[in-house]
């Protein structure tokens, strides 16, 4: 079993019936992987739903877990981007803090966005 933790990325295109995404997300539930969420992807999330009670979005967030890793998580994000500005780099804070989220969860990031993760040490896979 995998834990996976799914950027918004994922969770928008799955949605929107992209191939890929459907496929993935199917798998993961056959192969009895863990899907989680946290409060970053979310709100990302209902960012661009279309109603408050977005039932499609609803039913999506539903059976996946729900984490909140604590103020650790959130220190180590703080690092990842300090470490990033001294190389001349840009990590955003909602991408550090999911990527700490899911190093506090031993989870691996699944995304289409793998460049935007490649500033952690955290695990990514794309789909």
């Amino acid at each position: 079993m995998t834990r996976y933790l799914l950027d918004a990325a994922f969770l928008i295109d799955y949605l929107r019936g992209n191939p890929d995404a459907t496929d993935r997300m199917r798998r993961i539930f056959e192969e009895g992987d863990e899907p989680l969420v946290n409060e970053v992807v979310v709100g990302e999330c209902w960012t661009g739903a279309h109603a408050d009670d977005d039932r499609d979005l609803l039913g999506l967030l539903r059976p996946l877990e729900f984490i909140q890793p604590g103020p650790e998580a959130a220190r180590q994000a703080g690092r990842w981007r300090s470490e990033a500005r001294k190389r001349g780099r840009t990590l955003d804070l909602p991408d550090a803090l999911i990527a700490a989220a899911a190093a506090a969860a031993g989870a691996t990031v699944l995304t289409r966005n793998v460049r935007d993760f490649a500033l952690t040490p955290v695990r990514v896979e794309s789909y």
